[in-house]
C-alpha cells in the first residue's frame, strides 16, 4: 500500500488499475465457463465426454494471464526493508477499548476465514458424485483430496513468506485471486485438470488461516488479543464446515457436486469488496510511507508509534529454548493432523467392524461438529482468563486421554459408554488444541517472521492429511487401536516440549515478548 496523491491510500498501492484490471480479466474467464456448466444441467449435470467450447478457452486464457498480473499488481514495488529479526513498533495501549472498526475487521477476517475453510471442507461432499461421474474406483478418486491437501501444506508456507516480505493484507489479496480463479474446477471435464486445480485450490485455501492469525495478532489490544485470536479462528472453522455442509444440503441435489466449487467465485468476489476493511500491519505502512493510513489506524483502533519494553525476566530463558518451542508445537500440530485427518476419519469403520450400529458410527461426524462451538468457546475463556501456555498442554493432555482410551481391552471397549467417553475426549482435546495452537504460535514469534512461523505450524497441522491420504492410497489403514499406539509417543511428547519451552502470553503486549527475544 502506497499513499497516493491525495494522500489517501490504495489498498493495492500504485498499480491499484493492473490489479483489479487483472481481477476483471479472472472474473470475466470464470463467467465464460458457465455456459457449459449451463448445457451440462440439462444433461444431467455430467460434464465428463464433453469437448470445451471456444469460451471455456478464452477464459481460461484470461485466468492464466489474469494471475500473474494481479499478483504484480497487489506486490509493492519493494520488499519491507526489515529482517526477521524485527520487532513490532506499533502497538495499541492496554486500555484501548473494542469499537466499530474493531468489529468489522474481525467480521471480515471471520467471513474470509468461513470462505477459505468451506473449499477444502466441501472435499467430502463432492467425491461421491465425482466417482460415478467419471467412472473411477476410490483409490483413483482419493488422489483428489490427496491433491488438495497437498496445496494446503504448499500455502501454508507460501503466503506465510509473502506476508513478512510484502505485507498481511497483500498475502490475504492474492490468496483471494487464486480462491476466485480455482472457482473454475467445478467446470472441468477431464479428471487430470480436477487434480491440478484442487491443488491450487488448496495453495489458496492453505494461506488464509496463518495470514488471519498474524494479523490479528498485530490490531488487538493486548487485553483482548487472546481470546479473539481462539474465537475468531475456531469460528471461522466451524463455519466452515457448516457453509460447506449446508451448501451441499441446498445445492447439490438439483445442481451435482460440480457447483459446490463454483460457489468460490462469488464468496471470494465478496471477500475482494470487503478488502477496504482489512487493515494492513503498521510497520508495514510506516515503511512504505503511508502516512495517512498510519494515522486511520490510531484513529480507527488506536494504534500507536510505542518505544521498546524493557527485557521481562523470562526473556533470556525463553530465548533460550525458543528452538525447542518451535520444535515443540510443529509437533503438537502433526500429531493434531494425525488425529484429526486419520484416526477420527478412520474411527466410523472401525466401530462398525467392532459391531457398533451404523447410527452410532455415523453420528461420530455430527458429535464433532455440535461439541466444536462450545469447546471453541471454552478454549477462549481458559486462553484468555486462566493460561495461554497451560490451556495449550491441557487440550494436548485431553487428546492424549481419548488415545490411552483408544487402547483400552477390547472387552472393556464393547460398553457404548466406555466408547462414547473414549470418542469425546478425542473430539473435545482435538478441537481445543486446533483453536488454540495457531493464536498461541502467532504471539510467540517477532514480527519479521510471525508469518512464516505461524505457516510452518499451520502447514504442519496439514500434512498430516497428505500422510493420511498417501497411506490409503497404498491400502494402508490402521485399525483404531494401531493409530492410537503409534500417536502416543508424539502426543506425549508435544505435552511435555510445550510445558517445557512454552511461555505465557496471555495479557502481555507483543513488545513485551519480543523484547530480549526478537
Amino acid at each position: 500500500m502506497q499513499t497516493t496523491s491525495a494522500g489517501r491510500s490504495s489498498i493495492v498501492g500504485e498499480r491499484a488499475p493492473i490489479f483489479w484490471g487483472a481481477c476483471a480479466a479472472i472474473c470475466a474467464g470464470v463467467l465464460l465457463h458457465l455456459p457449459m456448466l449451463a448445457m451440462a444441467h440439462r444433461m444431467g449435470n455430467h460434464l465428463v465426454g464433453m469437448k470445451m467450447d471456444a469460451g471455456m478457452w478464452i477464459g481460461m486464457a484470461l485466468i492464466l494471464v489474469g494471475v500473474p498480473a494481479a499478483i504484480y499488481g497487489a506486490l509493492p514495488k519493494q520488499r519491507a526493508p526489515h529482517d526477521s529479526h524485527a520487532g513490532t513498533s506499533y502497538e495499541a495501549p492496554d486500555s484501548t477499548p473494542l469499537t466499530r472498526w474493531h468489529a468489522g475487521v474481525l467480521l471480515v477476517l471471520t467471513v474470509g476465514l468461513v470462505i477459505d475453510v468451506m473449499k477444502p471442507a466441501t472435499l467430502g461432499f463432492v467425491l461421491p458424485g465425482m466417482s460415478a461421474e467419471y467412472g473411477i474406483s476410490k483409490a483413483t478418486v482419493a488422489w483428489f483430496p490427496f491433491s488438495a491437501l497437498v496445496g494446503t501444506t504448499v500455502g501454508s508456507f507460501v503466503w506465510g513468506w509473502i506476508a513478512d516480505v510484502y505485507g498481511r493484507r497483500v498475502s490475504i489479496l492474492l490468496s483471494t485471486i487464486l480462491f476466485v480463479s480455482t472457482s473454475i474446477c467445478g467446470a472441468m471435464p477431464l479428471f487430470q485438470l480436477n487434480l491440478l486445480m484442487c491443488f491450487m485450490m488448496g495453495c489458496s485455501a492453505g494461506g488464509m488461516l496463518p495470514v488471519v492469525y498474524t494479523l490479528l495478532a498485530e490490531i488487538m489490544p493486548p487485553k483482548h488479543r487472546s481470546w479473539v485470536l481462539v474465537l475468531v479462528g475456531g469460528t471461522g472453522l466451524v463455519g466452515g464446515y457448516l457453509a460447506a455442509s449446508g451448501a451441499a444440503h441446498a445445492f447439490e441435489p438439483v445442481f451435482g457436486w460440480r457447483v459446490l466449487w463454483l460457489q468460490g467465485f462469488p464468496t471470494g468476489i465478496l471477500l475482494l469488496l470487503l478488502a477496504r476493511l482489512i487493515p494492513e500491519s503498521p510497520r508495514f505502512l510506516a515503511e512504505q510511507g503511508c502516512t495517512w493510513e498510519l494515522a486511520e489506524m490510531e484513529r480507527k483502533y488506536g494504534i500507536v508509534p510505542r518505544a521498546r519494553e524493557k527485557v521481562p525476566a523470562d526473556a533470556p530463558l525463553a530465548a533460550q529454548r525458543h528452538g525447542r518451542l518451535t520444535a515443540a508445537l510443529v509437533i503438537t500440530a502433526l500429531s493434531w493432523s494425525f488425529v484429526n485427518f486419520g484416526l477420527l476419519l478412520w474411527l466410523p469403520t472401525d466401530l462398525q467392524q467392532r459391531g457398533y450400529s451404523s447410527a452410532l458410527a455415523s453420528g461420530i461426524i455430527t458429535s464433532s461438529a455440535l461439541i466444536a462451538l462450545p469447546t471453541i468457546m471454552l478454549a477462549a475463556w481458559f486462553y484468555s482468563r486462566w493460561s495461554s501456555k497451560w490451556t495449550m498442554v491441557g487440550t494436548i493432555i485431553l487428546t492424549l486421554a481419548g488415545l490411552v482410551g483408544a487402547l483400552l481391552p477390547g472387552d472393556v471397549l464393547r460398553s457404548e459408554a466406555v466408547v462414547v467417553t473414549v470418542i469425546a475426549l478425542l473430539i473435545v482435546g482435538s478441537n481445543g488444541m486446533i483453536a488454540v495452537l495457531l493464536p498461541y504460535a502467532a504471539e510467540n514469534y517477532a514480527l519479521g517472521i510471525r508469518g512464516r512461523a505461524t505457516g510452518l505450524v499451520a502447514g504442519s497441522s496439514k500434512f498430516g492429511g497428505v500422510a493420511v491420504q498417501a497411506f490409503a492410497l497404498a491400502g494402508f489403514i490402521p485399525t483404531l487401536g494401531g493409530a492410537a499406539l503409534a500417536l502416543l509417543g508424539p502426543m506425549l511428547l508435544s505435552a511435555g516440549l510445550v510445558g517445557y519451552a512454552g511461555r505465557e502470553t496471555r495479557g502481555r503486549s507483543l513488545r513485551e515478548l519480543e523484547a530480549g527475544t526478537a
